[in-house]
């Protein structure tokens, strides 16, 4: 397996900022993003510098890509599952798994939380979103994963590492993973999470409940701050917690743009991108 100097999870502003940055350094760049995150959606931009005219997120978007590329900076459309350390960092998609040196997370998206009464209630009370963090507590327990794609599916074979009786739980929706023989699918709409000091059971909404011992939530694709968790990074709700060099307390490990909180402006990610990309290049020269 080849090992990339810096691996960035993300390809909005902050993501190329740094991926142009450490690239211009002489250093061996992956990007691997599944969507084109916020950027893409914005209908006109006309509040950053140096635009003569506005344009679409779609088409600045497309702009910050192409420039990338013609540096040579390789881009993947893979959807990451998973991220884990051990010496070098392990960043693994839907596809393969790659290895580097250092790590920048530039997803931008936060976690999808779904609405499910007395979710939020039941939160660290048998309500988890993050498998590889709190596994260990559920040892030959019962239990759920809350999602219906590839980051459900990874979560619950991190699950079955401890457990046996893993269910994945889609919630109405259809399932785009491929099915796991190990693993029980349900798709029937959850209407409530039951427990009052902790979580007991999911009900449905055709008034059928199942009996669970913990629920790990996995909706949509997993954001910065999930990976984030997964290694032990300082996190504040969705916020990953940098210091001023976008440095998580996790050696190697970066972050920038709407992923670190604040001003929510393409200005903002630019430049955390630009700081995380030469602070990750200062710290692969340094570890090398």
């Amino acid at each position: 397996m080849m090992i990339y100097d810096i691996i960035i999870i993300g390809s909005g502003p902050a993501g190329i900022s740094a991926a142009l940055y450490a690239k211009r350094s002489n250093i061996n760049v992956l990007i691997i993003s599944m969507n084109e995150g916020n950027l893409h959606k914005a209908e006109l931009i006309e509040n950053y510098y140096g635009l003569p005219h506005p344009i679409s997120g779609a088409e600045l978007f497309q702009t910050g890509l192409n420039q990338v590329k013609e540096l040579g900076v390789e881009v993947k459309k893979e959807q990451v599952v998973g991220l884990e350390y051990m010496n070098t960092f392990l960043v693994q998609t839907d596809e393969h798994d790659y290895e580097a040196k250092a790590v920048i997370l530039a997803t931008g998206a936060p976690r999808r939380t779904p609405t499910i009464k007395n979710l939020t209630s039941l939160e660290g009370k048998g309500v988890s979103y993050c498998a590889i963090c709190d596994a260990f507590f559920y040892r030959k327990r019962k239990v759920v994963v809350i999602g219906s794609g590839e980051y459900a599916l990874h979560e619950a074979k991190e699950l079955l590492n401890v457990t046996d009786s893993v269910t994945i739980l889609t919630n109405g929706e259809t399932i785009n993973f491929e099915m796991d023989s190990r693993i029980q699918v349900i798709t029937t709409p959850i209407f409530a999470m039951i427990g009052e000091e902790k979580l007991s059971a999911i009900q449905f909404t055709n008034e059928t409940t199942l009996p669970v011992d913990g629920a790990f939530i996995a909706v949509g694709i997993a954001g910065s701050a999930s990976f984030a968790r997964t290694l032990g990074a300082e996190v504040n709700q969705n916020k990953i917690i940098v210091d001023d060099k976008m440095a998580t307390n996790i050696p190697g490990l970066y972050a920038c743009g709407d992923t670190t909180g604040g001003l929510l402006q393409i200005a903002k990610a630019v430049y955390e991108g630009a700081m995380a990309g030469l602070e990750a290049v200062k710290y692969v020269r340094a570890s090398s």
